[in-house]
């Protein structure tokens, strides 16, 4: 699959409340369509193992846990490096795949740091009081600024989703602002909590607003809310990324995060990219994957695709 050269960052631009308020969003148009993807494609054999080696390469493997230690980021990070067996990647002449980033919570960045250091992987923090983002504001900056010290490449913030179901969109813009220049260099995903936005409106709304304000990535889910990334939400948000980047010939991320376990929804995200966005939206530097179970599938249909035989999930271990 053909690569593309990386693209500029988002600058932002200045909040423009007439383009926000003319934002709809048709929901039972939406969920039809969406309703349709997992049965348009099918997509088997060699084709089929090339996109699932695409997905992983899109993988923010993840380990977001109140129990974490430094030692199961240390094994995630080794994960992160060989993320399929090695003799599986040597059969499908894909030596040298690893994910796209390693995300973890902010007092883990500086293991993963040190455990990935010269692999070229970036390390993700997730930041701003993650993942209620209620802390006050002064603090969630300063989050930020000392991920990005301990060596976080990109920075995961939440939005206060007050602001959007309260409709104050300067606010949100302000806020949003303020998170990506703390940032500096570091590229931050706006983490929307979409399962508590309320409608789709208010997602293409969020969405759009957040890119206003500068976001490299929006992504869907924390992966703490009862509801997380969904097909009908995914195509609001990237439709809103699509009439971004139209209109400012800025193109930014998306990110699903949450719920995605099985090979098959990856297949169905990495197509839907590809149909509403074009092939640049399947690279590392534009999709991500929010998941740490989803590897362990996408590995097993790959020995599938060699063997013939399914594995065990153990022999796929994460860490």
């Amino acid at each position: 699959m053909q690569n593309h050269p990386p693209h500029a960052r988002n600058p932002g631009i200045p909040l423009d409340l007439d383009w926000v308020a003319s934002v709809q969003a048709n929901t039972s148009a939406i969920e039809r369509r969406a309703a349709t993807l997992p049965g348009r494609r099918s997509i088997k054999k060699d084709f089929q193992a090339a996109w699932l080696c695409k997905a992983v390469s899109c993988i923010d493997l993840t380990t977001l846990s109140g129990d974490d230690t430094a030692g199961r980021v240390q094994r995630l990070c080794a994960k992160a490096r060989q993320p399929v067996r090695a003799d599986l990647l040597a059969a499908l002449g894909m030596t040298g795949l690893t994910v796209g980033a390693v995300c973890v919570y902010h007092d883990m960045v500086a293991t993963a740091v040190r455990a990935l250091d010269g692999s070229g992987i970036p390390v993700a923090a997730v930041s701003t009081g993650f993942p209620a983002g209620l802390s006050p504001l002064h603090l969630r900056l300063a989050e930020i600024g000392e991920s990005v010290a301990a060596g976080a490449r990109e920075i995961d913030i939440v939005i206060s989703r007050r602001h959007v179901l309260t409709q104050n969109w300067q606010a949100l813009y302000d806020e949003m602002r303020a998170m990506r220049d703390a940032c500096g260099d570091a590229h931050v995903k706006a983490i929307l909590a979409t399962g508590e936005l309320g409608t789709l409106r208010n997602v293409a709304r969020a969405s759009l607003i957040c890119m206003m304000a500068g976001a490299d990535f929006i992504k869907t889910s924390t992966g703490k809310e009862p509801v997380n990334a969904t097909l009908p939400v995914t195509l609001t948000m990237i439709r809103a990324i699509r009439d971004y980047q139209a209109r400012t010939g800025v193109k930014v991320g998306y990110k699903p995060a949450g719920g995605i376990s099985k090979a098959k929804d990856a297949l169905v995200y990495l197509s839907m990219m590809r149909d509403e966005l074009g092939l640049p939206w399947v690279q590392p530097d534009l999709f991500r994957f929010g998941a740490s179970s989803l590897l362990g599938d996408i590995e097993r249909q790959l020995e599938h695709h060699i063997t013939g035989a399914y594995s065990a999930a153990h022999r796929h271990a994460i860490g």
